[in-house]
C-alpha cells in the first residue's frame, strides 16, 4: 500500500497551482460572505387565490394558515430583521386577501391586519391596511365587524383622521345589523360626530338607532336617551352663545 503512494514531486506543477488557486478562491469567497452585510429580501408578489387553492391539494384551510405563518416569519430573515415600515403593503394586503379567500370564516388575516400591521408608524401603510379591513368587512359584515370597529379606533386615535373614522363608523352602523353585533359598535358613529362637534348629526343618529328597534336592551336605551338629553343641552347652549 505504501509503495502505491507517489511523492508530491511526481504531481504535475500545473495541477498543484490549480489546487492552490481553488483553495484561495474558496477562502476568499468565505471571507466575502462574512464581511458582506446581510440584506433583507423584499416581500414577493402574492399568488392568486385560484393558484393557491390549486396548490393546496384540497386543503385550503391549511394553505391559508401556512401563508399567514409565512408572513409572520418574513420579518425575521437570516442575519437581518425587516421592520414593518419597509414591507410593501400593497403586496402584504394581497397576501392577506389570498389567505382570507382560502379560509373566509377565519379571522386570522383580519386580526393580523388590525392588531399588527395597521400599527405601523407610517400613515400611508396604516391607511392601506385599513382599506383592506374595510373591503373585507363589506364582504361579510356580520362576521367581520370586530375588525371594522378596530379600524374606527385606529383611524381616530392613531391617524387622528376623524372623517375617515366617521366613514368607517357609518359603514359599521349601516351594514352590521345582525343580532350578534353589540349596540356600542353601532353607536360609534354618534360618538365620532360628537368629537367632530357635529352635535345635530349625532343627535339624529342616536334618535334613529332608538327608533329603528335595533337596540332593545333597556340599559342601552336608557344610556342613549341620556345622551340625547345631553346633546340637546349642548346644542341649546351653543345656540345661546352664538345669539347676538
Amino acid at each position: 500500500m505504501r509503495a502505491a503512494l507517489r511523492p508530491w514531486s511526481t504531481v504535475p506543477r500545473a495541477l498543484c497551482w490549480l489546487l492552490a488557486a481553488s483553495l484561495l478562491l474558496q477562502l476568499g469567497w468565505r471571507l466575502a460572505q462574512q464581511q458582506d452585510p446581510a440584506r433583507a429580501r423584499p416581500l414577493p408578489a402574492p399568488p392568486p387565490a385560484a393558484v393557491a387553492r390549486l396548490a393546496s391539494l384540497g386543503e385550503p384551510l391549511a394553505m391559508s394558515k401556512a401563508m399567514l405563518l409565512y408572513l409572520q416569519s418574513f420579518e425575521d430573515q437570516p442575519g437581518v430583521s425587516l421592520p414593518w415600515r419597509e414591507l410593501d403593503y400593497d403586496r402584504l394586503a394581497g397576501w392577506l386577501d389570498t389567505a382570507q379567500a382560502l379560509d373566509p370564516r377565519s379571522r386570522y388575516a383580519l386580526v393580523a391586519a388590525s392588531e399588527v400591521y395597521a400599527g405601523v408608524a407610517d400613515p400611508v401603510r396604516a391607511r392601506r391596511m385599513l382599506d383592506f379591513i374595510a373591503a373585507s368587512f363589506a364582504a361579510d359584515p356580520a362576521r367581520r365587524w370586530p375588525a371594522m370597529a378596530q379600524a374606527v379606533l385606529l383611524a381616530k386615535h392613531q391617524l387622528h383622521d376623524l372623517p375617515l373614522a366617521l366613514g368607517y363608523a357609518r359603514a359599521l352602523r349601516r351594514l352590521a345589523t345582525g343580532p350578534q353585533v353589540p349596540p356600542w359598535a353601532r353607536e360609534m358613529e354618534a360618538f365620532i360626530l360628537e368629537d367632530m362637534d357635529q352635535l345635530d348629526s349625532a343627535r339624529l343618529v342616536i334618535g334613529g338607532l332608538i327608533q329603528s328597534g335595533q337596540i332593545s336592551d333597556p340599559h342601552e336605551l336608557a344610556f342613549l336617551a341620556g345622551r340625547l338629553d345631553e346633546l340637546a343641552s349642548q346644542i341649546a347652549a351653543k345656540k345661546a352663545k352664538a345669539a347676538p
